[in-house]
Formats: structure tokens, sequence, C-alpha cells
């Protein structure tokens, strides 16, 4: 019995199930760690007032936030020199205390046992204050001021600090307005016309003419850049006006400008309803807004336009060519050992690793064919590469190679499914061998080209080793696509979600605090990954309902 059993194939059916399920189960729970470390990132979180007895007869007030805990062995909290209380516990907790304050402190975080913590408590009138530099400040509001003046204290201050700082804000926004964005495109005009300029040089063209309106036009320009210049230095003396003083935990009391803070709250204070809030502000502020201090506060959206716009370039280079290549070996290529040859080469390029397209794209496109664009359509600007430097083209280029194979196969498979007797159907009916091809075999095998693409995407959007030699970098000062002509720059360079992962996790100076973003944007990634594959799919899946009847 057990032996018919085994050779009806049933047991190999229930073993892949199972670990099918696994696999599954295995993927939930990682994707689970990943938002439940990720999601709590933007939470306020209670702040504590203590006194920690670090040594006999030392102590200090501590004020925080408790991070993380950790079980540690008491031989390794004794060899390095904590002492400890007299008692057999073979390990103790200890907690990660971000206290924020590092230009005051010099440090944001402080780890401690909670054995030598007394006098907990939580007051509500601690003050968590989010700014542009040097990360959180922790401590208590004291005075409001304008200009050095004193113009609020106490209870009133808090109320006067909400008006000041909604002030500020939008004075912020009009200087980053005029800087980045008016400013910005008058610079790169400006640039435009110098390149114009020397194009002429090289041309030995003399034409009076076309200097004059080059002057004429850099004129103007200089002159609205003069009145922004003018609008904007008017603009600094409101921005930096107010400012407030905080008693931090040491005692000492700071002045802290407003043009340096991005928000403020009393965690301790706080309802739930007012939580919810600010969490919300906190994501929206993360998907939508520029990094700040060193890619470890702020958002991500320039990683998450990049990497976006990357992969829709990737897959506008990558399905043609690979569409092309799999009609060609499957429907005109004699069969034979050199169609057999090109298929393994095809297969065995999928196992080649990433780092080595990226060499090659390095090598290839960037040095090779962007240096060459650039001597003969951008001779102009030597020796600034524009073409001859990594940007998103190459980027997009490199990953189209790396993803290639995956949607030649996928291709083939879907026009070897479709049936012999469509094909002479449709010449019987007089149609050309080409016609047939593009107006019945293609479109019914587009659910595979489908499938091809969107195993081209999961693989390309989460890579990071190549994108590092073509294209990829820490922060981009503007994005690939913007208001200035031609609009879609592709020489530029871009920020990317995986290698901001890279970057955020094993390359910042603040490990700490860039930790909780580390899982808040591998998580943002894998969303993305999603939904691009989703949006595949379900073109895909209308693609096959459209085609079905004419595979029946």
């Amino acid at each position: 019995m057990m032996r018919n059993w085994f050779k009806s194939g049933s047991p190999w059916v229930w073993l892949s199930a199972a670990a099918v399920s696994i696999c599954v189960l295995l993927v939930v729970a990682l994707v689970g760690l990943i938002a439940s470390r990720g999601l709590i990132y933007f939470w306020p979180k209670q702040v504590l007032q203590a006194q920690y007895h670090e040594h006999a007869g030392n102590s200090y007030r501590l004020i925080g936030e408790i991070q993380d805990s950790e079980e540690i062995p008491a031989t390794r909290l004794r060899e390095s020199g904590v002492e400890l209380p007299d008692d057999d516990r073979d390990s103790y907790t200890r907690y990660l205390v971000k206290t924020g304050n590092r230009d005051s402190l010099g440090m944001d975080f402080r780890l401690v046992l909670p054995e030598f913590l007394t006098d907990i408590e939580y007051p509500r009138e601690l003050m968590v204050v989010e700014r542009r530099e040097w990360g959180n400040l922790y401590g208590y509001l004291r005075q409001v001021k304008e200009n050095g003046r004193v113009v609020a204290k106490g209870k009133a201050a808090v109320a006067e600090l909400h008006k000041r700082l909604e002030r500020a804000l939008k004075l912020f926004q009009r200087i980053r307005h005029i800087e980045k964005d008016l400013i910005g495109a008058i610079n790169y005009k400006l640039e435009q016309l110098r390149l114009e300029e020397r194009r002429l040089e090289l041309d030995n063209d003399h034409d009076p003419a076309k200097r004059n309106a080059i002057a004429a036009r850099r004129s103007e320009l200089k002159s609205e850049y003069d009145r922004l210049q003018k609008q904007r230095n008017e603009l600094f003396p409101l921005f930096n006006r107010d400012s407030f003083s905080a008693e931090i935990m040491d005692g000492r009391v700071i002045e802290i400008p407003l043009s340096k803070v991005v928000r403020f709250y009393f965690p301790n204070a706080m309802g739930i309803g007012e939580k919810i809030g600010h969490y919300f502000g906190k994501l929206w502020e993360f998907v939508s807004d520029e990094p700040r201090e060193a890619n470890t506060e702020g958002g991500i959206f320039p990683a998450i336009f990049g990497t976006v716009m990357m992969v829709l370039l990737m897959s506008v280079l990558v399905t043609p060519a690979g569409v092309v290549a799999a009609v060609y070996l499957r429907e005109y290529a004699k069969q034979g050992f050199l169609v057999r040859l090109i298929r393994i080469a095809v297969n065995n390029l999928a196992g080649v690793p990433s780092i080595v397209y990226g060499v090659f794209g390095l090598g290839f496109f960037v040095y090779f064919l962007g240096g060459n664009i650039d001597a003969l359509f951008f001779p102009e600007a030597q020796p600034t590469p524009t073409f001859g430097t990594p940007g998103i083209l190459w980027s997009a280029l490199t990953l189209a190679l790396l993803t290639l194979p995956v949607v030649i196969v996928a291709t083939e498979e879907g026009l070897s499914r479709v049936p012999r007797s469509i094909r002479e159907g449709s010449l019987a009916l007089g149609a050309t061998k080409a016609e047939t091809l593009w107006r019945t075999v293609l479109p019914m095998a587009s659910p595979a080209m489908m499938t091809g693409l969107i195993l081209a995407v999961a693989r390309a959007a989460g890579e990071v080793a190549p994108l590092m030699l073509v294209g990829v970098v820490k922060l981009a000062p503007s994005l690939p696509l913007d208001g200035n002509a031609p609009y879609l720059h592709l020489d530029r360079k871009f920020m990317h979600l995986g290698f901001h992962i890279y970057d955020v996790g094993f390359q910042s100076p603040n490990v700490e605090a860039a930790r909780p973003l580390v899982y808040a944007t591998a998580l943002l990634l894998i969303l993305v990954i999603i939904i691009l594959n989703l949006a595949a799919i379900r073109i895909r899946n209308r693609l096959r309902e459209k085609y079905r009847s004419l595979e029946s």
C-alpha cells in the first residue's frame, strides 16, 4: 500500500506543497519583522527623566527615549568596568536611550542599566524638538525670543512657539523655492548659454547677431537673478529673527534658532488622537520630503522617484530588445547548432553576477559609449563629461542587459505555446508571415512577455551592486525629471532605495539613529516592487482574457 502511494507521486506533491507553504510563511514573517521595526519608527515615544547612578557617588539626570533593550552577560559587563549589584544574576537587561542634544552632549545615545535608574518620571512638560542639524533636542521650554528679546515664557511660551514656528516654516519654504526652483532654473539657463557660446567658438562662428542675442539673454537672466537674490536676502533677517531657549538634561539652558527647527511636540502630554496625527504626519514626510542629516532624518522621496524612474526606463529598453531576440530565435532563425549555442549562452547570462554587469556598464556604456557621445555631440562641455559619467540612462541600460535573458526565455516560451494551427490559418487566409506574427502570434504571446517583464522588474528593482558603478549616488541635488528643458535629464545621477538602505545601514556616521530608518526604507522598497509587479500582473491578466478566445 505504501509502495503504491509512493509510486503515485502523491508524497512529492505534498512535499512540494509543504516547501512552498514554508517559504510563504518565512517571507510573511520577514516582511512582518521589517514592518514592525520600520513602522514603529514614526510613533512618538514617551520621554523619561531619571537619575542615573553610573558609579559610586557619580550620578546625573538622564532625559531621553528608550529605543531598544538587550540582554548582556554579567561577566561581559564586569570586564568593561561596570559596577554591578551584589547578586547572582548571569545577565542584565541594558537599555539604549536616545538622549539627543548631540551638539551639546557630544553623543545621541547612552547605554544604561535599569538597576541604576531612580526617580523615574515622565513629565508632561518635556519637549522633543526635531532640528535640521544635530538631530533631536530633549528638554524643557523656557523662553521664546525675537531678536534676542524675550516675548513669552512659562505656559504662554508654547502657544507663542507654535505660532512663530509656523511662520518660520512658511519662510523656509519661500526661501527654498527661490533658491532651488527659481534661482536653480536661472543657473541652468546661464550654463546653457555658456555652452552655446562655447560651441560658437569651436565652430569659428563669429556672427555678431548670435553673440548679441546670447548677451541679451544673459543680461536678462542676470537681472532676474539679482532680483531673486535680493528678494531672498530680504527674507533671511525675518527667517532668523525668532529663537527659543530650552533647558537640557545637564542643566544648561541653550538657545535654538527657529530657522533650524522642523517641529516640536510634547510626547508625554499627547493623547492617542494626537499621536496618530503625529504618526501619519511623520509617515507623509518620510515618503514626500528630501533627506537631511546625512540621510538619517527627513524623507526619501528622491530615492523613491529614482527607483521607479530607473525601473520604468529599464522596462522600456529591455522589452523590445528581448522580444525581438526571442522572435528571431523562435520564428526566423534556422534551428541548429548555432541557435542552440545562443540559447545556452542566454541561459548562462542569467547566472552571471550582477557586479560583472556593473563593471561592463562602466567600461562600455559610461567610458566608451558616453565618452564618444560627449566628443561628438557635446564638445563645448569638455572636459566636464555630460554622458561620459555615470547616470540614470547607463544604469537603466546596464539593468536591461542584466534582465534581458529573463525576457527572452519567457517570450520564447509564450511563442512556443501559440498553436501551429493559428499560424497556418492566418497564412491560409493570405496574410504574410510578418502580418501573422504582428497581428496574431505576438498578441497571443503578450501575457508571456508581461511575465518576463514582471520577473525582470522584480530582479532589477532590488539590484544595488551594478548601480553603485553606473549612476547611483548618496544624495542627488536634482531629480532626473524637472521643469528645465529637455525636462528628462538622462545624464543625471540619481538616488535609489536599495543603495539608500546600504548607505544608511552601513556607511552612516550615526548607526544607532539610522537603524530604524533602514527597516522603514526596506519596507518601502518591498512595497514599491509589489506595486510595480501588481501593475504588470494586471496588464498581463487583461491581455490573457482578451486573447483567450483565440487560444480555444
